[in-house]
Order: C-alpha cells, then structure tokens, then sequence
C-alpha cells in the first residue's frame, strides 16, 4: 500500500463539519457511492464464482460455495423470523461458518453482533443483554457451546443455531475432530443445527440504505472503559475496504492474507475480511494464533499479506522455525492494535524480508485511519498518514473546544466516512465522543507538516507525576530499546512522595539474566528525573486483551487489588 497525496495534512477548524461522513462527502463531491456490504461481497462472486475465497487449514472454499450457503442461511433466518431491524448475534472464531453466516444475516437486512468468542460468560451475558439479539450462531466446540448456553440462561434469547465444525474442515481433520472430547452437544428447547436452516436455496429480497442502516454492531476492545457497542453502517464498512483499496500498489495482482487476528474483531473483519472481498483475494484463515501454524500457513500457500499486533510478529521471530520457513511471497505485513516497537519493526523485517507497516485505526472509525507507506520511506514510531478521504486534526486535551496549543500534543479528532453512526442506545456516550462532527479518539497525538501521525498515548494514560504530565509510552519506548526486554507495559502507582509514579512491567527475552533492579537502574539513567519509574516488575507474561494488545487496565486493577490488600488491617 502507498499513501496518496496531501489528503492527510491536518485540517483547519472552518473545515466542513463531520457526524459519520456522509455530510462532508456530499459538500466535498467525494466519490464513494452508497455500498451495502451484500452488494459488494455478491459483485465480487459475480466475477468469477470459482476463485477460492478461503483457504482453511488446507480445505479450500470459493466464492460461490461461500455464497450459496449465505443465501441458503439468509433464507433459513428469514424462515424464522428474522429481517430488518433485528440483530442476529455471531459467537464465532475464525471458520468458514463466520463467512457465511456473516453476509447470510446482512442479505435478511438485519445487523451482525460480534461476540468476541474469548468473551467469558459473565461477558457475553451482558452483551446479550444489551443487544439482545433474536438468534445467536455459535459452533460446536464444548468451550464455545458451553459458554454460550451459561450465557444463555441469564440473558435469555430465542434462537441458538449451532454448526458443526468436523464439516468444515478437510477430511481427516474432521475425523480426528468428530473423536475429539472438545465437541459439545447440540440439543435444547431453541437450539437447532445450522443445516436445519439450509433447506432453502434463495432469501427473500430486501431493501438496505447503506448510509443509516445497521450493518454491524462492534464492541470496543474495552481496555481503558466498559466495552461499547458501536453502529456501523454498511457505507462505514464498504468505504473503509475502498480506502484500503485505493492506496493498494498491488491492485490487480492476487493477494492471499493470512487471517488470523479474529474477524470478530472490527481490524480482522475491515483489514482482512471485506478488504479481501472487494479485492477479490483469498484468505488463509486460521482458528487462533500460534506462530508455528502461521509460518506453516505462509509457506503453504504463499501468502503475501498479514495483519497481526505487535505480540504476533514479536512470537514470530522467536519461533526457531522462522529461519527455516520460505517467507518470500510476503509483500508486507501490517501491525495495528498496538505500538510497533521500532526494534520489532528492524528485527522482524531483516528476518522476514518483509515490509512490516504500522497503521492506526479504532472500531468508531470502521476500523482502519490511517498506515504507513509502503514504498517510500516510514516516519519512525508514526502510525502514517491518513487513508484517503480522511481527515485529522488535534484538541486541546483539557478543553475539546479549542485547538491544541502549537508544537504540543493533542486529542487525535478524525473526520471521514468510515466514522460510526454512534453508539448503542447511548445518547451520552454519542454526545462525548463528537465535537463539531469531528470523533473524538481519546488518543494523545501529534502530526507534523507531512501529515504523519505519532500517537503519544490514550488520554486516560497519561498520569500527573509531582504535578507534570508523564506519557507512558515514552518510557516504554525507552524500555523496549533494552537488548533484554521483549514487552513493556508502565501504569502509575499512589507514591505518597510524588502523588503518582510510574511502574514499569516487562517480559525478557529467553536465558536473560537482567532483574528488576538492575532494569529499574539502567532506564531511570536515560530518563529525565521527573520521569523516572519507582518499580521495574519482570514477569513471565503481561495479561492481553481479546484482540492480543498488552492490558494495561488490568495491570491497574491488579495494583488497585494489591493496594487494597496491603490497607486491609491484619
């Protein structure tokens, strides 16, 4: 991907305002004409029916056979119910039912729910809860069957439909599956199998507005709040797969994308599944990560495309079989989720002989704002420039109202016509995150005269230090430069000297002797002192969210519970 012209400079406060695109798109004559994302998946079946769409641990899926069960399943739903203006909820990892069932429900005119399948019970039941769906599809692996009858049971809904996972993978493996202990049950008052929904072959035509409707309601990753539902229109989908396209240098050439961050997730179903549609690609599409496998799959079937975090690309050059594995067909790899170490970035692209490219996005933009060029040199430790059509600009982090201050960072506000139509029944939340139509991200930034991004922290981040702003990810990146340190994660910590002081944890590279103490001694000598850190913890692992991002909310939590215990009288 190359990045277009001057579209990404930073705009001045006259600029027409933005709500979710729509009405600066009209004032400005841009070109994305309304797109529901049925349209757009069936025109690329159209081109040629028989082009593999999938390939999945090495049972091949074209167009068609994905499409013809889209239909069959929409049918089904529709038999029962189901049509505009209901949801229909996906407790799905990545197989080829997600697929399926995903442009299934959007041709009822009904919206997809994602249901992060690594969601706990208590999770889902408060998602299910508060978006109450009219049936929910889920496969039959007992840990995803399990949870969502638990969830089931305190967040009640009509329909459970349930595939069966041995029938979508290649022969043998669907044996050894069909034998496995891990298969759970399908059975119960409103349980049915998803073949007793494939009996018809063709939907019922339905009308969809891709400006206003639905698509898909995305939770929030959750990590710095309470996850949010978010409202996507099908145009907030189908223009961020044609921005993607537009600043793709291959266009025309075949791109198969190793998809294994999860399309439940709002970067896996923008970057790797509709992108991938519009194309007309082929995704190598894999259950869950595990950097063997992901070598494997590269080498199989030349892939030339992988988004993943920063973790991914960090395990993949720890794994030994990485200098044994034929990585030629990569073109570029893109990490999102995450700061993108630049050591990470030199390593794994030295091994890979890949481009490895940061971007920038979040789910109340659909997804993806901003990446790196890939053919002209990155600004290191920026997150790009934005996609084409998009616009940028920064607040004041202590008064939204105003610009921020010049050569200081700033609230990241985003225009453009991936922005969400709000949130789920939250008029509140809808009111916070938009000032003047420009999206509040809640992301500290800066952007320099090229129109390159570089993110300098959450707002919620930041903390006070002896009455001066500490960013975190200023010391971490100061960490992450350490030979010996493969993840960092700094939270403040109560210091009755100083009100709040930063607390470093960190994971080390195997056979490391370093201590926390001596860790501790050789970062605060490359900190100023009113920056320096109280506490350096090595552990063996840092706890992640569910799209793999280092969990700095649950670090807090965890200092909050430790702290609460040492005030606890004996």
């Amino acid at each position: 991907m190359v990045q277009g012209p001057s579209r990404s400079a930073p705009v001045a406060d006259g600029d027409v305002p933005v709500r979710d695109g729509n009405a600066r798109n009209a004032a400005r004559g841009d070109v994305y004409p309304p797109l529901s994302l049925p349209e757009m998946f069936f025109s690329s079946v159209a081109v040629d029916p028989s082009v593999t769409l999938l390939d999945f641990l090495g049972r091949k899926y074209s167009y068609g056979q994905i499409a013809a069960q889209a239909r069959q399943l929409a049918a089904g739903l529709q038999a029962i119910g189901v049509g505009k203006g209901d949801r229909v909820g996906l407790f799905l990892p990545n197989v080829p039912l997600y697929l399926s069932a995903y442009y299934g429900v959007l041709l009822t005119g009904a919206s997809v729910v994602n249901y992060a399948p690594m969601w706990s019970a208590t999770e889902l039941a408060a998602a299910l809860a508060e978006t109450t769906p009219r049936v929910v599809i889920s496969i039959d692996v007992r840990a995803l069957l399990d949870t969502v009858c638990e969830a089931r049971v305190r967040a009640p809904f009509p329909t459970l439909v349930v595939g069966r996972l041995a029938t979508m993978l290649p022969p043998f493996k669907g044996l050894l599956h069909r034998l496995s202990p891990r298969v759970g049950r399908i059975g119960g008052k409103g349980v049915l199998p998803l073949s007793a929904l494939l009996r018809h072959p063709e939907p019922d035509p339905v009308t969809i507005d891709p400006l206003h409707d639905v698509a898909v309601l995305q939770y929030s990753s959750g990590t710095t709040g309470p996850p949010r539902a978010v409202r996507l229109s099908h145009q907030n989908l189908t223009a961020n797969a044609r921005q993607l396209e537009e600043i793709d240098p291959w266009q025309g050439a075949r791109d198969v994308m190793v998809g294994v961050i999860p399309l439940a997730g709002i970067f896996g179903n923008s970057a790797v599944l509709n992108r991938t549609v519009l194309d007309r690609g082929c995704i190598a599409l894999l259950p869950q990560f595990n950097p063997r496998d992901v070598l494997r799959t590269i080498r199989r079937t030349r892939a030339t495309t992988m988004p993943g975090v920063p973790a991914m690309f960090q395990a993949l050059l720890d794994d030994p079989s990485l200098t044994r594995t034929d990585l030629t067909s990569l073109r570029a790899c893109i990490s999102g989720g995450a700061t993108l170490p630049d050591l990470l970035k030199r390593r794994f692209e030295a091994a890979a002989g890949a481009k490895l490219v940061e971007g920038y996005g979040l789910v109340e933009a659909s997804g993806v704002v901003s990446v790196n060029p890939f053919s002209t040199p990155a600004l290191d430790g920026s997150v790009g420039r934005t996609l084409p059509h998009t616009q940028w600009k920064l607040l004041d982090r202590d008064d939204p109202s105003r610009p921020a201050p010049p050569d200081e960072p700033g609230e990241l506000a985003v225009a453009g016509p991936q922005v969400m139509l709000g949130y789920w029944n939250d008029p509140a939340a809808d009111a916070a995150a938009f000032r003047d139509g420009w999206l509040r991200t809640g992301d500290c930034a800066t952007i320099n005269a090229e129109g390159f991004a570089t993110i300098v922290d959450r707002s919620t981040d930041r903390m006070q230090v002896g009455g001066v702003t500490v960013f975190p990810s200023r010391i971490e990146n100061v960490l992450l430069g350490h030979d010996e340190v493969r993840e960092a994660v700094v939270i403040g910590i109560p210091d009755a000297f100083r009100g709040v002081s930063p607390k470093a944890f960190v994971t080390l590279r195997a056979d490391s002797f370093e201590t926390g103490e001596s860790l501790r001694n050789w970062l605060n000598g490359r900190l100023p002192a009113d920056k320096r850190v109280l506490v350096v913890e090595v552990r063996d692992s840092l706890p992640r969210s569910l799209v793999g991002k280092l969990d700095r909310k649950a670090l807090r939590q965890e200092e909050a519970a430790r702290a609460r215990g040492f005030s606890s009288p004996g």
